[in-house]
């Protein structure tokens, strides 16, 4: 998989990625036949791309660098993933409302912000929590430093779970109560 040298892409390692698909599956590698991702802030798209190999039905990339973005198309390209995907070149919130708009419900998120973008965490975690582009059964993932915490709670999306590995760490949150 390709990267790009001096911006803030920092691909969610080998292991981590590993964990993260353990977690999701639960032990049953078809549990992610035919589901809809989000990934967020996608950077190389390593965990959109993971979820494809994995049998998601559709993976929607969602990046706002037009580098980052033509790095996932080469790097899907490059493993010869035909279909099953849409790259959306725009900011995180915004493609978020937009996605809404044309009714995908996702049952994965992912949101990997490059770290020092903080905020990011919340306005995304917060703008998700408002949205219909999740239910009650949709897992929202977000990887993150392990000395910075995203958050335990926005409006009706709540962590339930979080995973310390190395230096990072996977907060896993869920919508509480359908609106």
């Amino acid at each position: 998989m390709r990267s790009l040298r001096g911006m803030d892409l920092r691909p969610t390692a080998d292991r981590l990625r590993e964990t993260l698909f353990n977690v999701v599956t639960a032990g049953n590698p078809a549990a992610l036949e035919g589901t809809v991702w989000l990934d967020l802030y996608a950077g190389t798209g390593a965990v959109g791309i993971e979820a494809l190999s994995r049998g998601a039905g559709e993976v929607y990339f969602v990046e706002s660098s037009t580098r980052a973005a033509e790095l996932v198309r080469q790097n899907l390209q490059s493993l010869e993933v035909a279909s099953g995907y849409r790259i959306v070149k725009q900011e995180v919130v915004r493609a978020l409302h937009k996605l809404e708009a044309e009714n995908v419900v996702a049952d994965f998120i992912f949101l990997d912000p490059p770290y020092r973008m903080e905020e990011a965490y919340r306005k995304t975690l917060e703008a998700l929590a408002q949205l219909h582009i999740l239910t009650r059964g949709t897992v929202v993932i977000a990887e993150h430093q392990k000395k910075f915490d995203p958050g335990e709670a926005f409006a009706s999306l709540g962590r339930y779970r979080k995973l310390e590995q190395g230096d990072a760490a996977l907060s896993f949150y869920r919508k509480l109560a359908d609106d």
